[in-house]
């Protein structure tokens, strides 16, 4: 790696799912020497022990404390200290890291990144919720301590590496990429009728289901176009998104002199992960190339609001600005919860959103502080999750 100086202390939260395995393969092919200081897993205890015996963290922290004997169990001998519950997580995140992934999935993520922020350290940024949720009191507490918040997410990485700080106020749109999901082509005829299956096989990726559930609904690119807004001080009406099928070009940056520039990439969540660990360097690692020759066409289209209803509500959840990001991230995470269960149909999803968002006053953002601000955001999250049950049960009520 040569003369790279790359961050020694790290902890990654969310070590069990999709991007914390991605970081920790990264970590290993790119031959990193670090020293892991915490891990933190949701109920995956035998991977998280896993681990844990392979990178011997000072901590790990299982979040559903119920498992919390087992990983004892599973580490004992081994030295590293075992915790468990959300609290437990938090704590993790406050742990002396200069990096910290943070990629714990949903609402159950902004506590630990707040805490993470709050200590100075340089935040590679993966869980999306957390900005939807205190975007602005998130990034303000960033820049108080010291640190950096960077994203992880493919199309927020794109944009991050092409964007010219010195040339901001000449951006005339920020355009995310979408691959449009599994049921890109698919009518609301037929996606009324879509299984839980279908909706998390992502023709391209791998990731969780909860994510992949957004992906077909296309509110996980509503809820990123929020994402991008916040992190870019970028007005709503120029943030606009793109379907891409390849997921090839992961976004693009037009500027006001006609020149859009895009960042292009294989479909692989260690090369945004790789960008966030050295940056502001490059990490040499065997990483998958791009061959566009073989790659072949790139085509493009236009959103279709009509079939896919969740990016016009996130659209105008983020227009509205102040809680009503917050109420629709809640909504959704009910929304998407009831579909993989079954108690509603696809497409509801995206109506109970809309519906939420029309029901509830939520309380402003609050910048005070760390308390204040996951206070405002914990009283908006648990309105909309009670609102957002409400319509669940009134749906089901009705259709019996």
């Amino acid at each position: 790696m040569g003369s790279l100086s790359l961050p020694r202390r790290v902890s990654i939260l969310g070590s069990t799912g999709s991007v914390g395995v991605s970081t920790l393969d990264l970590l290993d092919k790119a031959d990193a020497a670090v020293e892991v200081v915490a891990l933190t897993g949701g109920r995956n205890v035998e991977r998280l022990a896993e681990q844990a015996r392979r990178w011997r963290p000072r901590l790990a922290v299982i979040e559903d404390e119920s498992k919390l004997a087992e990983l004892r169990a599973r580490l004992e001998g081994t030295g590293i200290e075992a915790a468990g519950g959300a609290a437990a997580v938090a704590d993790a995140a406050a742990e002396e890291a200069q990096w910290v992934m943070s990629a714990i999935v949903g609402f159950a993520g902004l506590a630990p990144t707040l805490r993470a922020v709050k200590g100075g350290a340089v935040v590679a940024l993966a869980n999306k919720e957390s900005l939807v949720c205190a975007g602005p009191s998130l990034l303000r507490m960033a820049r108080l301590a010291g640190g950096v918040v960077i994203p992880v997410d493919s199309e927020h990485s794109a944009i991050f590496q092409v964007l010219d700080p010195t040339c901001a106020q000449h951006v005339s749109r920020l355009i995310l990429t979408a691959s449009g999901g599994p049921f890109r082509t698919w009518t609301r005829e037929q996606m009324a009728h879509a299984t839980p299956e279908q909706a998390v096989a992502h023709p391209n990726w791998n990731m969780g289901v909860k994510i992949s559930v957004d992906s077909a609904t296309m509110m996980n690119k509503g809820l990123e176009m929020i994402e991008a807004a916040y992190l870019f001080a970028m007005p709503a009406e120029r943030v606009d998104a793109l379907i891409h099928p390849q997921s090839i070009v992961h976004s693009l940056v037009e500027y006001a002199d006609g020149s859009t520039l895009a960042q292009l990439g294989p479909p692989d969540m260690r090369t945004p992960i790789a960008c966030a660990f050295a940056w502001p360097d490059r990490l040499p690692w065997p990483a998958p190339k791009l061959d566009l020759a073989k790659a072949g066409a790139l085509t493009f289209e236009e959103p279709d609001y009509d079939r896919f209803p969740a990016l016009k509500v996130a659209k105008a959840a983020l227009a509205a600005g102040g809680a009503a990001p917050a109420v629709l991230n809640a909504a959704n995470e009910v929304g998407v919860a009831a579909f993989l269960d079954r108690r509603i149909g696809f497409l509801d999803i995206a109506a109970i959103v809309a519906d939420t968002l029309e029901r509830v006053e939520a309380r402003g953002l609050a910048e005070e502080s760390m308390s204040d601000a996951l206070e405002t955001a914990r009283q908006n999250d648990a309105t909309a999750r009670r609102v957002a049950s409400e319509v669940v049960a009134d749906l089901g009520s009705a259709r019996r």
